[in-house]
């Protein structure tokens, strides 16, 4: 896969995910996950692809799982875990992302102290997920309507975390919805926390940190803890694409 046209979300022609995602100004983005924690890039996907995407919902065997948010205290709304195989364009777009993120995610391990390191590919680092028991595949599919909201969290799912992830807005704003803004919040030492907002269109990736972030302070490097969620849906319906690059014990 590189860094950085029509498709259909089962056969994409082949390679066009992958220029895509290898068009993305990686240096700016890589930027600002080091600077923010949080880099909002292109648009990836067409109005059709995102449609195509948004209504699988419905499609049962696509999914492993559903999860009804208010149930477990998580907010309101509720979103479906993809089932392996995953679609192709998703499976394509998770290989790609991992492709051109793996070097600033080994760098931050570093940073940080951490030995883990990341190997190249994505196949092979799902290889060291399953080996280790975490075999549930972790894209997943969300829809909100007028109300919901997404408390601030953080995917882990097990040992096997790597440090960022993905989504892509499915729905249009102010079309769709309103409200429902993607936020990532920060957490540094004695200091209170500050909150980032992504004013995504549809069909815009932002990438994010999923856990901690390194930190260039005057004494060294530190550790920042941040966490994501969604703020109340004013009105419509807002579907939106996970892609997280570890799968789930």
């Amino acid at each position: 896969m590189g860094c950085g046209a029509q498709t259909s979300i089962t056969g994409p022609r082949e390679d066009v995910i992958d220029r895509r995602v290898a068009a993305i100004d990686w240096r700016a983005a890589e930027e600002d996950l080091d600077a923010r924690g949080m880099a909002c890039c292109d648009v990836l996907l067409t109005e059709q692809e995102c449609r195509s995407i948004a209504d699988l919902y419905e499609e049962e065997t696509a999914f492993r799982s559903r999860v009804v948010m208010s149930r477990h205290g998580f907010g309101q709304g509720e979103y479906r875990y993809f089932s392996y195989p995953l679609p192709a364009m998703i499976q394509e777009l998770r290989a790609s992302l991992y492709s051109c993120l793996v070097s600033t995610a080994n760098r931050w391990n570093q940073l940080l102290g951490i030995e883990a390191r990341f190997p190249s590919d994505h196949a092979s680092f799902l290889a060291r997920c399953h080996a280790a028991g975490q075999l549930r595949p972790t894209p997943l599919l969300l829809r909100y309507s007028t109300g919901d909201f997404n408390c601030l969290h953080q995917d882990l799912y097990g040992e096997h975390v790597f440090p960022l992830q993905a989504a892509i807005l499915l729905s249009e704003p102010h079309r769709d919805f309103e409200g429902g803004e993607f936020v990532l919040t920060e957490q540094r030492p004695r200091k209170q926390a500050s909150v980032e907002v992504a004013p995504l269109n549809q069909g815009q990736l932002v990438i994010f940190a999923v856990r901690d972030r390194p930190v260039r302070g005057l004494r060294g490097t530190y550790r920042v803890k941040h966490r994501h969620g969604m703020s109340r849906l004013r009105a419509g319906r807002r579907h939106m694409l996970g892609i997280i690059l570890h799968d789930a014990q």
